[in-house]
């Protein structure tokens, strides 16, 4: 690639594959992996991608399909592509997994502290230039985030988009509700893992028992067949792994050590970080959470709504000029550009900006009324609020619709559902989701939003008005009958509503849609309510709920509840 201001490195190299090196860290372990370098003498940069999967599918020659589970797990590109371009490029597994040696701590500080021993050694071969980047989506990009917090002197870039960075918020529990499915499905995926035992350990045999005791009588768990065969069958391998997070059901120790807490660890290597729309259940807000905390040079990328082909090869060409830049000192105009790029649905095109959030946001609030509006318009007097029930049985639905759109309008930016509610038992999950729906009638689901009632407390110090954070330190039943303020984080879109199109809230307590693809599904697959009980919706002058919108262009006058339908009344 080139342009008449800079060239990316040329196709001049063959390959050379070294098979299964280990790589000695501090620890004592050895972490395998495979070594793509040129088939020429000198020194090179090399680019890291580090995983726990199967590490010969990584380079499985494959023709790449859409997201699909079975094939999942092939994120770290193309090693002929860099390779080719003058960069060694390493595939590595983390302890614990693969050839590596060592106990699956899936991404302890141990695990961690290790990779940024290969770095260091790999700096010091005989083939590298002393520079190092990393590279890889997912669960590549998650361990980037992760050592880039230790700041590893070799370490002079990351390219790492489409990674979470909270393990309670973004990965096990969304909005205090756990999200077991996308567990079960995942875990298989893992090479040879030898699961280690440090949680049960720290508690302890008899704490241990009584946690154990303690979920085994939890009905929403036990609702959940497969969680409840995990409960039952303690000592399998993988069950162990699956107990850690289902016992830790409030944030703390064990996902803060698995987390990166940006205003602590404050990484400042440069990071090119993003993700898109469509992954709102797992990556897409540790996009933004890094973008926001990162103390070094950065960019960020968020895509249309499809998630990346496996084997992945998008990106290639971004990711050169990335590290060519970093690794190689050749200029690529690319710190000269904005830093902030965002895919705007329904325009097929994209839009660039100093900053995220976007500087030209207006949020603005659409309040929830009776007969299922959702609307700029104040509250009419005495608006009779919304009900329906919950039960495992029955589950009940509340959706709030826009009149169409008159002006072509853009939505771009973090969303916030503020509702005012009470329930006639001590527990609700709120489960929301946000649509688009055209002309003739038809829905296409959005994004979503999560928040188990018991856990609405916010963190004053954290929280924006556009972006809610809630401590899920505690769990504060509450007192039926009596109405309590949520306010829900809804994951951030981006798209254009042309007139005549609507947006839809739709509120549920419970996730037992069926989803489209495995992209919605990830987003799937939550703890629903085990009591029966009337949710009421209270939607007034006294009690606001709203849903606060990100617009970036248009809706200049507003929606027309007529829909711009003029009638003729002069004869």
């Amino acid at each position: 690639m080139l342009t008449t201001d800079w060239v990316l490195s040329p196709r001049q190299y063959g390959l050379k594959h070294d098979r299964d090196i280990a790589v000695p860290v501090c620890s004592g372990e050895t972490l395998d992996c495979d070594i793509f370098r040129p088939d020429a003498p000198g020194k090179f940069p090399v680019i890291l991608s580090v995983h726990a999967y199967s590490k010969s599918d990584q380079t499985a020659p494959l023709t790449p399909i859409g997201l699909a589970m079975p094939i999942a797990h092939i994120e770290a590109g193309d090693p002929n592509f860099f390779v080719r371009r003058g960069y060694v490029h390493v595939i590595m597994n983390i302890r614990g997994t693969g050839r590596s040696s060592g106990e699956f701590g899936n991404l302890d500080d141990r695990s961690i502290s290790e990779i940024a021993d290969a770095i260091a050694w790999l700096a010091a071969q005989p083939w590298s230039n002393g520079r190092v980047g990393m590279f890889g989506i997912s669960y590549f990009a998650i361990v980037q985030h992760r050592v880039a917090a230790l700041h590893p002197p070799a370490l002079k870039c990351i390219f790492a988009p489409y990674g979470w960075n909270d393990a309670y918020r973004d990965r096990y529990y969304h909005g205090g509700i756990l999200s077991w499915a996308f567990a079960r499905a995942w875990i298989p995926t893992l090479d040879n893992p030898r699961f280690d035992q440090t949680h049960r350990e720290a508690l302890g045999p008899e704490r241990f028992r009584a946690a154990l005791d303690s979920i085994r009588n939890d009905p929403e768990l036990q609702q959940v067949p497969f969680l409840r065969e995990v409960m039952n069958a303690a000592d399998v391998a993988h069950h162990r792994l699956i107990l850690d997070f289902v016992i830790n059901q409030l944030d703390g120790p064990y996902y803060r050590e698995r987390s990166v807490d940006f205003r602590l660890d404050k990484p400042s290597v440069p990071a090119f970080l993003g993700g898109c729309w469509g992954i709102y259940g797992l990556h897409l807000p540790g996009a933004f959470r890094a973008f926001d905390g990162w103390h070094g040079p950065k960019k960020l990328m968020i895509g249309p709504p499809i998630y990346l082909d496996r084997p992945f090869y998008q990106y290639q060409y971004e990711s050169l000029r990335w590290f060519d830049h970093w690794l190689k000192d050749n200029d690529t105009g690319m710190m000269d550009e904005e830093p902030v790029r965002v895919f705007i649905v329904n325009t097929g095109t994209w839009k660039t900006s100093s900053s995220w959030p976007l500087p030209e946001t207006r949020w603005t609030p659409f309040y929830l009324h009776r007969d299922g509006l959702l609307s700029e318009h104040e509250f009419w007097a005495d608006e009779a609020p919304t009900s329906f029930v919950d039960s495992p049985h029955e589950r009940g639905t509340a959706s709030f619709t826009t009149p169409p759109m008159v002006e072509t309008t853009e939505i771009c930016g973090p969303i916030v559902l503020t509702l005012y509610a009470s329930t006639t038992v001590n527990e609700v999950l709120w489960f929301v989701s946000l649509l688009e729906i055209d002309r003739d009638g038809s829905e296409r689901l959005l994004t979503r939003g999560w928040l188990r009632g018991s856990q609405r407390r916010l963190d004053p110090e954290l929280s924006k008005p556009w972006q809610p954070y809630h401590t899920h330190d505690r769990r504060e039943p509450l007192t039926p009958g009596e109405i309590y303020k949520f306010d829900i984080e809804v994951r951030p879109y981006g798209i254009r509503l042309d007139p005549g199109k609507r947006l839809k809230l739709r509120i549920r307590t419970c996730d037992d849609e069926r989803p489209e693809n495995d992209l919605q599904a990830i987003g799937l697959g939550h703890l629903n309510g085990a009591t029966t009980g009337v949710i009421t919706i209270h939607h007034d002058t006294e009690h606001p709920s709203c849903l606060l919108l990100p617009v970036t262009a248009g809706n200049l006058v507003g929606t027309f509840m007529s829909g711009g339908a003029l009638p003729l009344t002069m004869k």
